[in-house]
Formats: structure tokens, C-alpha cells, sequence
């Protein structure tokens, strides 16, 4: 049954004439339908363009299509209608000018296409694999980029829908990996056909992304230095076959990478595709597992062929009314099928004929600058964001004598006060310095005479008592009488008789006279030291008004450096020399936490000298540059 919608999904009319209806479903693709009307048939005015239809086949609902082109024919007195589902919309919706998204999780990317509709007919449900990739999409419809988001991934996915209620809701799941229905010889098998294709076969690949010529994005700073990646067991077994792969929306080479290698899984295997023709008995035998549905994984059960799992890739039904039984299939391996990839492929080479992609640029940078060890010769130049590869940055300059242009200048007159600098204390030791010893002969010289009295004197003695003795003894041979023995006489003398005074009175007259004497001066020398405390000197000069007119014309230093020091945002150059040409200076800019040159920023090279001097530069820049930008002037 059909029946159409206007675009308020108003059910309009009921085309109970309908026949011819046919309908096709792919996988992860725009659904096709088909049917006619006789020409006389009232409800071929019902039949609207761009409006919608609905299919129900044996009352189950198939979806929801948008009626395209409308084809009237007297000889077969019809009216036929060709359809597209109502995914189909999304094509309706342009991603104008560029649009980038860095290492965002799946869900978050689908979300930001899905609200980039014009009119919201879809919104975002299921998503059940999370990936994180860059992304940009420029000047390319919605429903392109809402495929491409699983493009690199390398594992299978699905895309279903649900048109039964408003919004329309799309989701990204898994597939399904076990076998739910069966085509079996002698039960609902009609005819099938095999085709196995080696000549598609490769197992190397060397992805190319953004770019052109050595500017073009490769995989190797992200696999190790090696531009390809391949497949050893393949390899080992077929022999090493290459080709390129180019999608030149891809401007990270991790995302790129991680592309080819989902290409490379498929495209290492001979492409074996199998044709299908079967009976769809479901609606006699009632059972769930005769239902050829696409999406479904089907197992084979071939009385000259082992017993295999194939996914239902495509799904015809070519007269859902004349013979309802007829199904004919499109089934492949539990991995999407070449032929999908190459139409794939050929569609994004059709989109990327509107890609904006770059061009080589180049310009040179002059430079003619005095310089000196303080201040050196400066090159400033911004790496801006759109700088895809930087490929040369070549130095050539020559070192001169430093240029001045007058001698003097213009000043008015002022007085200056300072002082000294203070500086602290100090204590200076030091000593005198003298000549040899010498003699030295001189006479003292005197005055008159001169009167001198004494005074007085009073001694006091206190010693033991002592005795005085006569001498010689008395009594012997002195004649008297009576005789005496021969004796002496002791007179005892105590202190108080010893304590006496003198008083001297002395006048002397000292005539005029001189003494003469001679000294002996050795060698020698006198040491002293001087403490000197914190202190200042204070001083002004008076400096009156005056003038010095200027002197002009080119002077040159005579004097002239020896060496020079280069540097490039900070690294130092291996160059020494006062000269030089096509100094390669990209190995010396300034790198990011990957490795590569860090953009959106100023690089700073500096020529510095040990004196004096001039330099005369030019710093060449040839960069890629893609054609993108924020404004169209």
C-alpha cells in the first residue's frame, strides 16, 4: 500500500492503482523506490513532486521516501514515479565555506552536523561506537559529511533510521554479526552467482591527504618515518602490491592513517561478491528466519559450498504487488565490499573537485641594521595558523663597519649637582720608606750658669742592735795595774741612737758649655695606619647654555667585528662567520609538543656581533599556505 503526505506528513491520497512498486534497500545508502499509475488514474494530480510517500509491504511498514522525478508515457498509458527516502533531505543542507572539528568523540561530531540543518527534519539517537578524529568538511552537503564521519573507522557500522515519527531520528550502531535468516537449496534459494576478483587486491598503501607536491600530508610523522602501511601476511602470500590512496580532506596524519588502515583491510582480500535470487517465504512458513531483510546476516547452506555468514548488503524487491515473493540480494562478506569503497571513493573525488586547497608562497624579508653586542640585528616574522608546511628558511647577509650619519647635536645649559659616590670604610695600613743608616754628629748648646740648693735630708734606720768593739784589745802590755787579762770593750748601739738629720746647703756656678754626641741611624721605616669612615664628596658644575650644530654625512666606524652570534628563537646557529648564503634556519624554529614548527606565534632571529657594526640581511620564506581564511574581500 502507498499512500501520499504533504510536506506537514498530512496523509493526502490512498494509491490503491498503484502497481510496478519496487523498492531497494542498501546498506549504510539512500533507499530507492519506484511505482506507476495508470494515466486516466484521478490520484496522478494527488502525486505531488518533493512530496512524501509511504510504502507498506504486506502491512509492514518500509519508510518514508520523497517522490522525485515524474515520467508520463501515452504508449504504455502511465504515469511512473521514481522515489528517494526522506534521508534524501539532508542533502538539502550545505556546510558553506569551511568547517573544522579537532579530536572530538563521535556523538558530539554527528550532533554539531545534525544541528546544521536548514530545517530541523532529523535529530541525533543512537550512537554506539565513539571514535576521535579531525574533521573538515568545506562547501559540501550534510548528508555527505554525516557519512564521512565513519570513514576511518575500522570497524563495521551501521546506519539506521526511524521515519515513523517527527523528528526524523538517525542513528549509528553496530552491525548486526550473527546469522538471523537463511538461504537454503530446495527451501527459498533460486539462483545465485559468484564472483571473485583478485585484480583489486592491494597490500600496500601510502595515503595522501590535504596538499599538493611535498607539501601534500602524508602518515609519516605518524608511522615512524614510513609513508605506507601494508599487510605482511597478504604480502608474504601475493607478493607486495601498492597503490596510492588520496582523500585530500584529510588534514591530520593520525585521522589519515587511521583511514588507510581500514582501506587497507579491505582492500588486502580478494573482492568475492555473491547475486542472489530467492523466494521470500515468510509469509508461508510464518517464520522469522525466511525473512531476507537487509542489514540481516544470512547464512548460506549450498549442498556444493561449505556453509558461510554473509551480510545482506542489498535488498531488491521488484513488484511488491505483481510477485511478492521475489527477492533478489546483494550479499558480501561481514566487511564492507570494494565496490562500495571505489563508489565511495569516486563520490569524494567529485566533492573534492570544490575542495579549496593552497598554493606555495614565497617572500623575502630585507634587513640593513646597526648593531652591536647589546643590541643585536633583529628579524621578526609571524608563522600564522594556515602555514600547512614551512619549506624553506634561508639566511643570507654580510657583516660592514657600523654607520653614523652626524657628529654632534643640539644641548641647552644646565647645572649639575652631584657627588662621589659614597663608598664604605676602609682601613689603609702602610708604611714609610727610608734610605740607608746614617751618622749623625751635633753639640748641645747651653746657657749661663745656674744656681742649684738641696734641702734637707732625714735618715731613718731600723736594723737589729749592733756593738762596737775596741781595738786593740785592752790590758795586755799597757803596764797597768793591777794587771788585766788582755780584753776588749763593746759599746751597745740600738736604733733610736742611729736616726739622724743633715742639712746641705750647695751653690754651683755652671758656666756656658755644649756636649757633643754622635747618633747611629740604621735603615728603617715607620708603619702607620689610617682609618677612613663611610663618606661622600659633594661637588657642582655649572654648565651654561650652549649649543653644538650638527656635522653631516656618513661615518664609519674604523674599527670592524671579528665574529658574529646567529640565533633563532633562541637556538643557536652553527655559524660563526661575518658572512653567508642560503643558511637553512628551519631546523632552529621553534617546535611544538609534536614536533612540528609552532604556528600562530612570532619567530625572532637575531644576528648579533662581538663589536660594532652593520648588517645587510635577507631572510627568504617559501611556505604552503591553504586558501582559507575568516573573509572574502
Amino acid at each position: 500500500m502507498l499512500k501520499t503526505l504533504d510536506l506537514q506528513r498530512n496523509v493526502t491520497a490512498i494509491l490503491e492503482n498503484a502497481f510496478g512498486i519496487s523498492y531497494t534497500r542498501k546498506n549504510n545508502q539512500i533507499w530507492q523506490a519506484s511505482f506507476s499509475l495508470p494515466i486516466n488514474d484521478p490520484k496522478v494530480d494527488k502525486v505531488k513532486l518533493l512530496k512524501y510517500l509511504q510504502i507498506y509491504d504486506k502491512g509492514e511498514y518500509v519508510g518514508l521516501f520523497r517522490i522525485i522525478p515524474k515520467k508520463t508515457s501515452k504508449s504504455w498509458l502511465n504515469v511512473s514515479f521514481e522515489c528517494e527516502h526522506v534521508l534524501a533531505t539532508l542533502l538539502g543542507s550545505t556546510l558553506f565555506k569551511d568547517h573544522q572539528l579537532t579530536n572530538l568523540p563521535t556523538d558530539e561530531v554527528l550532533q554539531y552536523l545534525i544541528n546544521q540543518q536548514k530545517e530541523k527534519h532529523w535529530q541525533l539517537g543512537t550512537v554506539e561506537i565513539i571514535r576521535y578524529f579531525h574533521y573538515l568538511w568545506e562547501n559540501e552537503n550534510l548528508l555527505s559529511a554525516i557519512f564521512s564521519v565513519t570513514k576511518p573507522f575500522d570497524e563495521q557500522y551501521r546506519w539506521t533510521w526511524d521515519t515513523t515519527s517527527y523528528p526524523w531520528t538517525l542513528n549509528l550502531v553496530r552491525p548486526n554479526t550473527e546469522p538471523v535468516c537463511r538461504i537454503k537449496e530446495r527451501h527459498n534459494l533460486i539462483d545465485f552467482e559468484i564472483e571473485e576478483n583478485p585484480m583489486s587486491v592491494f597490500n600496500r598503501i601510502y595515503p595522501l591527504g590535504y596538499g599538493e607536491g611535498v607539501n601534500q600530508l602524508t602518515i609519516e610523522s605518524v608511522n615512524n618515518g614510513v609513508p605506507y602501511i601494508e599487510d605482511a601476511a597478504s604480502i608474504a602470500e601475493n607478493g607486495i602490491i601498492e597503490t596510492t590512496w588520496v582523500d585530500k580532506r584529510f588534514e591530520d596524519a593520525a585521522t589519515l592513517m587511521a583511514s588507510g588502515e581500514a582501506i587497507l583491510k579491505k582492500w588486502k582480500e580478494p573482492v568475492v561478491s555473491w547475486v542472489v535470487s530467492a523466494a521470500d517465504v515468510s509469509s508461508i512458513t510464518g517464520a522469522k528466519i525466511d525473512e531476507l531483510k537487509e542489514g540481516n546476516v544470512v547464512g548460506l547452506e549450498l549442498d556444493d559450498y561449505p556453509n558461510v555468514d554473509l551480510l545482506i548488503m542489498k535488498e531488491h524487491r521488484p513488484d511488491i504487488k505483481g510477485d511478492p515473493g521475489n527477492t533478489q540480494l546483494e550479499i558480501g562478506s561481514l566487511t564492507e565490499d570494494l565496490s562500495t569503497t571505489q563508489a565511495d571513493l569516486e563520490r569524494r573525488q567529485k566533492i573534492n573537485e570544490v575542495y579549496a586547497q593552497g598554493a606555495t608562497n614565497a617572500y623575502v624579508v630585507p634587513l640593513d641594521q646597526n648593531c652591536d653586542p647589546d643590541n643585536p640585528a633583529v628579524f621578526k616574522f609571524f608563522i600564522y595558523e594556515d602555514f600547512r608546511k614551512i619549506n624553506k628558511l634561508d639566511l643570507t647577509f654580510e657583516t660592514t663597519n657600523f654607520e653614523g650619519y652626524i657628529k654632534a647635536m643640539e644641548s641647552a645649559g644646565q647645572v649639575v649637582a652631584t657627588s662621589t659616590t659614597q663608598s664604605g670604610g676602609s682601613i689603609v695600613k702602610t708604611s714609610t720608606t727610608s734610605s740607608g743608616g746614617s751618622v749623625v754628629q751635633a753639640n748641645t748648646t747651653s746657657g749661663g750658669g745656674a744656681y742649684v740648693q738641696s734641702n734637707d735630708f732625714t735618715s731613718t734606720f731600723t736594723s737589729p742592735t749592733f756593738f762596737l768593739y775596741s781595738s786593740p784589745p785592752v790590758g795586755v802590755g799597757t803596764g797597768m795595774t793591777p794587771p788585766y787579762e788582755e780584753h776588749t770593750h763593746a759599746v751597745e748601739v740600738d736604733d733610736d741612737k742611729l736616726s739622724h738629720r743633715h742639712s746641705v746647703n750647695v751653690s754651683l756656678n755652671i758656666p756656658a758649655h755644649t756636649h757633643p754626641f754622635s747618633l747611629n741611624i740604621p735603615a728603617h721605616s715607620h708603619p702607620f695606619e689610617i682609618n677612613l669612615p663611610d663618606h661622600s664628596h659633594p661637588f657642582e658644575i655649572n654648565i651654561p647654555g650652549h649649543t653644538h650644530p650638527f656635522n653631516y654625512g656618513i661615518f664609519k666606524n674604523p674599527e670592524s667585528p671579528t665574529t658574529i652570534q646567529i640565533t633563532v628563537d633562541g637556538n643557536v646557529v652553527d655559524h660563526e662567520s661575518l658572512s653567508g648564503e642560503n643558511i637553512d634556519l628551519t631546523p632552529y624554529l621553534e617546535k611544538d609538543a609534536s614536533g612540528n614548527i609552532a604556528r600562530n606565534r612570532w619567530a625572532t632571529i637575531e644576528i648579533t656581533p662581538n663589536e660594532l657594526a652593520k648588517i645587510r640581511a635577507n631572510l627568504f620564506v617559501q611556505m604552503f599556505i591553504q586558501s582559507r581564511g575568516s573573509h572574502s574581500l
